[in-house]
């Protein structure tokens, strides 16, 4: 009788959350290789989602999880102990944050950050009304969903959070609609799910007056677009817009799952009372996703990395180019590349995959490819990337 196989497996025991996922059988990861059980090495030109900055297994990042683990491992809930991984990481990440967000609150994810910063608005200012963008992609939780800005996407789950109102991204007629009853603002300053679309600085200052005017929270998004990404250790900064509310993800962890909101100590503080624990975590901050973290964090701050992002994407610009390609849109190491069709571009996703390079689509627009290789890519892999991508679309036209 023949053994059922991990794939085989794969389909029967694991909920599937598409028709056609990607399918590679991983065998193991380092630096911006991801090899199969077959010993194929792939090109990860997606870095998982823009969670590994720093490229796979960076043997600081294992050393750090290693020596946390025969510490400790879970203890208790978030926010009860003073656990050191928590504190040193914490510190570390204030240490490179205005002034006003020196407070984090971990947690497992960017989703969960979403709903913990929603929360926060909500109590801080006393009102209820979010407002979020169209094409946003906040997380698939159902607060997080709420603020999604995609009705394809939201209507199967409906009803959502009341008092969500999506305006028009980039739009600043649209920031009039802003009012006094409003609670916070949340934004991507670099949409993700649309295609890397970046926001237009005088929009983004304009959002700033009128939460500022109107005494309502301005909540950035940095959960794909922190840690590098853009050529800044956070988009915001390139922009000069500070947020009320930081949100963090995806490279947060180095690999392992960890979120944080982070925001004034003050305004933080109002969730300790009326009701205490006004809100609770139980993995959140664990610890030893907190000391993959901080290993992660600290061979980003030591390398060149975020400095050579301008090189990098100088490179795409003027390397990355086909006939076929309709658009392209870039935001420091991260680019859409834009086809005639959703169908073609699947076409040649899948024929990238057989060459030997990882991509895909995005969310929201599927005619368009996904270009975010690790940070730590070399300007050689990045060119042998290149052609293999070239090559893939020569193949599907």
């Amino acid at each position: 009788m023949s053994r059922i196989t991990n794939r085989q497996l794969f389909f029967q025991h694991l909920a599937q959350t598409s028709d056609k996922p990607i399918g590679i059988e991983v065998a193991s990861a380092k630096g911006i290789y991801i090899h199969d059980v077959n010993g194929k090495a792939f090109v990860d030109m997606i870095a998982g989602f823009s969670v590994c900055n720093i490229g796979h297994s960076h043997p600081d990042v294992i050393n750090a999880i290693k020596a946390q683990v025969e510490q400790y491992m879970h203890v208790i809930v978030y926010g009860e102990f003073v656990q050191a991984p928590q504190v040193q990481y914490a510190k570390a990440l204030s240490n490179l944050l205005p002034e006003n967000l020196q407070s984090i609150y971990f947690t497992n994810s960017g989703a969960e950050a979403v709903e913990g910063a929603m929360k926060l608005a909500k109590r801080v200012t006393k009102r209820t009304k979010i407002v979020a963008f169209d094409g946003a992609y906040h997380g698939s939780t159902q607060g997080a969903l709420s603020v999604m800005g995609d009705e394809y996407f939201r209507n199967a789950f409906r009803p959502l959070l009341p008092d969500v109102l999506h305006l028009r991204y980039n739009n600043l007629e649209d920031v009039d609609l802003i009012d006094n009853t409003v609670a916070c603002v949340i934004v991507e300053f670099v949409q993700a799910e649309t295609g890397i679309t970046p926001a237009n600085k005088e929009w983004l200052l304009a959002l700033r007056k009128k939460c500022d005017a109107l005494c309502a929270l301005l909540i950035v998004d940095e959960i794909q677009s922190g840690f590098g990404r853009t050529g800044n250790l956070f988009a915001f900064e390139g922009y000069g817009v500070v947020p009320d509310i930081l949100l963090v993800g995806k490279a947060l962890g180095g690999g392992l799952p960890l979120g944080a909101f982070i925001s004034d100590t003050k305004m933080m503080g109002t969730l300790t009372d009326n009701p205490v624990l006004g809100h609770i975590t139980t993995f959140g901050g664990n610890p030893v996703s907190c000391a993959a973290g901080f290993a992660a964090l600290n061979v980003l701050m030591e390398s060149n990395w975020i400095n050579e992002v301008q090189t990098k994407e100088a490179y795409l610009i003027a390397h990355l180019t086909h006939p076929a390609i309709v658009n392209r849109s870039y935001k420091g190491l991260w680019m859409s590349l834009q086809f005639s069709s959703a169908e073609l571009t699947k076409k040649i996703a899948a024929a990238c995959i057989t060459n030997g390079v990882i991509t895909d689509w995005f969310l929201f627009a599927e005619d368009k490819i996904r270009i975010a290789p690790p940070l730590c890519i070399t300007m050689d892999e990045l060119a042998l990337a290149v052609q293999k991508i070239q090559l893939s679309i020569d193949e599907c036209i």
